[in-house]
């Protein structure tokens, strides 16, 4: 799977000042200098992105987690393809690899379909259906109500996925109390959460995901190579800039022209020649990188591990995802986002790295990985030390939001990953 060799540049810091503290647009924006060396030969090593520590669910291996994992989520997305026949029964579901099982919530008695489907579905996983008491479209048009209704005092809203209610975030709980009193189901608060919009530093064509770029300034990080319309594009965040920019590199070098953008699913698209490949670093090392090949995609369903590949941070693994379907307030609604938390509290994304890729690494082959979304936002209630090529001068939390890949088929139908 290896490409021959190629020039790239490789990174190295420039004088780069992150911004702190501004609003998402502009989360991890500073200044660089020109490059004046030679382009020397591009980093041509994969290498494993498997997640390291301790390993739940008393599982021998991350490699046995990841597989297991991988079987839920072709489970969930068999599931989820199907809901049409099944009636309007489901409220959510969820991979629990502490207990080696997929849990679907059901509001009403389950129809013959949908247990046909799970004792096929069986063979492979084991799935319980639990009860639950709102199905997910009852929860949905709730939390829209709610938070447009609100957006002065919500900062984030989201379906529990075993149909019990919503769950809130908000920086003022008693006004917030007041203004959901008669909410159709219950709301549960949690305080303090405030999301905010969230580079490596020498690419060059073909472009690869997880490298630094921005228009006027570094600000921000390349997702995934992807077709669309017929044209190759280069996957990443709506909030970086805007249609008919150019994206440059920290170098000066253009990567292409911003050509469609849909800042409510937070995805944007820059016309440019991309590979489907992605940079990382073996984990705590900025300074090996590795490349590794895009697989293809993946769902994003709670209790999924997934990995950060910043360009200012570098590669972060162990982010464990709590909720999917968040709609985010960070000055105007995000929605279909996923909430991610890095499981050690140890940093998972900060500024300067919106747009960069969340992936999953392959449990089969850990030098490959799946695209599973493009980094949005960071929590800025729970911040930590920075990681990475920058680690003073930006800030990094344990609590991330990302788009999942649905948001850029929902934005961009007919789009494509390109595999490497």
């Amino acid at each position: 799977m290896n490409n021959p060799p190629r020039n790239r540049r490789s990174p190295r810091l420039r004088n780069l000042v992150a911004a702190v503290g501004v609003v998402l647009a502009a989360a991890g924006m500073g200044t660089a200098q020109a490059a004046s060396a030679p382009d020397p030969v591009k980093p041509q090593a994969t290498g494993s992105v498997e997640p390291t520590g301790p390993v739940p669910g008393g599982y021998a291996s991350w490699k046995e987690l990841l597989l297991d994992q991988r079987k839920m989520v072709k489970a969930a997305d068999r599931i989820t393809a199907a809901l049409a026949d099944f009636g309007d029964g489901y409220a959510g579901l969820m991979a629990v690899p502490e207990s080696r099982e997929l849990r679907v919530y059901w509001k009403g008695k389950p129809s013959k379909a949908f247990n046909d489907l799970l004792g096929l579905l069986r063979r492979d996983v084991a799935i319980s259906v639990l009860p639950a008491q709102y199905t997910a479209r009852e929860l949905e048009g709730e939390a829209n109500r709610l938070i447009r209704a609100n957006r002065d005092l919500i900062t984030s809203i989201e379906p529990l996925q075993d149909g019990s209610g919503l769950k809130a975030t908000t920086a003022s709980v008693g006004a917030t109390r007041t203004a959901i009193s008669g909410a159709a189901v219950p709301v549960t608060l949690e305080y303090g959460v405030r999301p905010k919009v969230a580079s490596r530093w020498d690419d060059s064509p073909p472009w690869w995901g997880g490298s630094v770029w921005g228009t006027s300034s570094p600000a921000c990080t390349t997702g995934f190579a992807v077709t669309y319309q017929g044209a190759t594009k280069m996957l990443t965040s709506a909030h970086c800039a805007s249609v008919g920019s150019t994206a440059k590199d920290p170098t000066g070098q253009v990567i292409g022209s911003v050509t469609h953008s849909n800042s409510a699913r937070d995805v944007l698209l820059i016309g440019t020649n991309a590979a489907g490949r992605v940079f990382n670093n073996p984990l705590g090392n900025v300074a090996t990188e590795i490349n590794n090949p895009v697989i293809g995609t993946t769902s994003s369903i709670v209790g999924l591990f997934v990995c950060t590949s910043g360009g200012f941070s570098g590669t972060n693994c162990t982010i464990k995802v709590t909720a999917v379907n968040v709609t985010i307030n960070v000055g105007w609604l995000i929605q279909g986002t996923v909430r991610a938390e890095q499981q050690s509290f140890l940093n998972a994304a900060g500024g300067g790295d919106s747009g960069g890729p969340v992936e999953v690494t392959n449990a089969s082959n850990t030098n490959q990985v799946y695209a599973a979304g493009t980094i949005t936002a960071t929590d800025f209630s729970t911040q930590v030390p920075c990681t990475g090529y920058r680690p003073t001068g930006r800030v990094c939390t344990w609590r991330i939001y990302y788009s999942p890949w649905s948001n850029a088929t929902t934005a961009f139908p007919g789009i494509a990953i390109i595999t490497g």
